[in-house]
C-alpha cells in the first residue's frame, strides 16, 4: 500500500477548509484516510487559526515511507520546518 500525505477537502462551496491526512495513493481526494495529521483553513485571519500540524506524527509517517505532495509539504514547512529538513536530507542520501 503506497501512502501519501496530502490535503483532503472539507467545507462548503467557495469556503473550503482542508485536512492534512495520510491516505492510500489510490483513494479519492475526499475518500477514506488512515490518520488525520492537522488542518488548514485559508479563510481565517489569525495565524493560529489558519494552520495546525502534528509534527511528530508527520515525522512518524515519513519514516514509514509515506510521500508528501507539494501543497502538503509547503504547509508542513510553515509549522514544522525541522521535519521537512530531515525529510529532504534523507531523500538526498
Amino acid at each position: 500500500m503506497a501512502l501519501v500525505i496530502r490535503l483532503r477537502q472539507q467545507g462548503r462551496r467557495n469556503r473550503q477548509s482542508f485536512r492534512i491526512v495520510v491516505a492510500d495513493r489510490r483513494s479519492p481526494r475526499d475518500g477514506k484516510y488512515v490518520e488525520n495529521l492537522g488542518w488548514y483553513n485559508p479563510f481565517e485571519k489569525e495565524e493560529e487559526k489558519t494552520l495546525n500540524v502534528k509534527g511528530e506524527r508527520v515525522q512518524h509517517w515519513l519514516e514509514k515511507g509515506a510521500q508528501l505532495t507539494e501543497k502538503a509539504e509547503c504547509l508542513i514547512k510553515r509549522k514544522a520546518p525541522e521535519v521537512i529538513k530531515a525529510y529532504k536530507e534523507k531523500k538526498n542520501k
